[in-house]
């Protein structure tokens, strides 16, 4: 299955139901206006699911985050019960036993910003054995405001997904130019933040570790999966605010997203990170095996 697109009128909560065309489009169909706000601005926001067997993974997770995002953004609320039957929908389309994603999309609108619309993209995922294997080499990279700005301007839509990824993806360029393979972000005053397009987590004994959501990074909802499997096994779990020392004298770290799962870390900056391959399989046998 080469990646596919479906456009549809945005599910907005209180109104009839949109009943779509889910007719699949080739990824590179022209479907949307040059001056779309989510082309010409960025300006929406998204969500990434895994797909499994032509199930989604985490539909209430994301589609729960997606609601806070157009909060922030000021956008319509969903009707996620609608959005949840399309993409249901949609991923039952996937190849059988291929890891697929499906990518949703929110844009403001056209040119007049009037009406919201939405999309989804359908694709196979990427080969990601070898990194969950192997390892990833980041860098640190500093965000630039101190753990304390977030809670003082809010419009600044920390927390939200949003289609404006242009430092996101300069941040993965920078990481490549410095020989790494992923950064981590932190604040001005040391803290830990995120990656670009994944959730840090960390184990300290029997402790899982991630920053804490409120110091101005996404609330991963495979962090969360993550978290809920470590109690599963009786570990604990923690939000914090984690400085370098923190994650260097870990017992093992990840980086967790929706597509490449958790991927062990093997240095920051260098400096030799400890990696657990029997529970890296672990954490990852568990999270392939969810189904919505």
């Amino acid at each position: 299955m080469s990646a596919v697109t479906f456009r549809f009128p945005f599910p907005v909560a209180g109104r009839p139901d949109v009943s779509p065309d889910l007719t699949p489009h080739h990824v590179d169909a022209s479907l949307i206006s040059v001056m779309d706000a989510a082309a010409e601005r960025g300006d929406g926001a998204f969500e990434a699911f895994g797909v499994i067997a032509g199930a989604l993974q985490a539909t209430d997770d994301h589609l729960a985050r997606l609601a806070e995002s157009c909060a922030l953004l000021e956008l319509p609320e969903p009707d996620l019960d609608q959005l949840a039957t399309i993409c249901r929908r949609i991923a039952a389309r996937a190849t059988p036993g291929v890891e697929s994603w499906l990518k949703l999309v929110v844009s403001r609108g056209g040119m007049d910003r009037s009406e919201p619309h939405a999309w989804a993209v359908l694709s196979e995922t990427a080969d990601f054995s070898d990194a969950r294997s192997t390892g990833l080499a980041v860098i640190a990279g500093d965000r630039g405001f101190p753990a304390s700005y977030v809670a003082r301007e809010r419009w600044m839509l920390f927390g939200a997904k949003t289609l404006s990824y242009a430092m996101n993806m300069a941040s993965l360029r920078e990481a490549k130019r410095r020989g790494a393979d992923d950064m981590l972000w932190t604040t001005s005053d040391g803290f830990l933040m995120e990656a670009p397009q994944s959730t840090l987590v960390f184990r300290r004994g029997t402790t899982f570790c991630s920053p804490d959501p409120g110091i101005g990074i996404l609330h991963g909802t495979t962090q969360r999966a993550v978290f809920r499997w470590a109690k599963q096994q009786g570990y604990t779990t923690e939000y914090g605010r984690y400085t370098r020392s923190d994650l260097l004298g870990a017992d093992a770290a990840w980086f967790t997203s929706s597509v490449r799962l958790a991927t062990p870390l093997i240095s920051l900056d260098g400096d030799p990170l400890t990696i657990d391959h029997a529970l890296t399989d672990s954490i990852n046998a568990f999270l392939l095996a969810r189904r919505d």
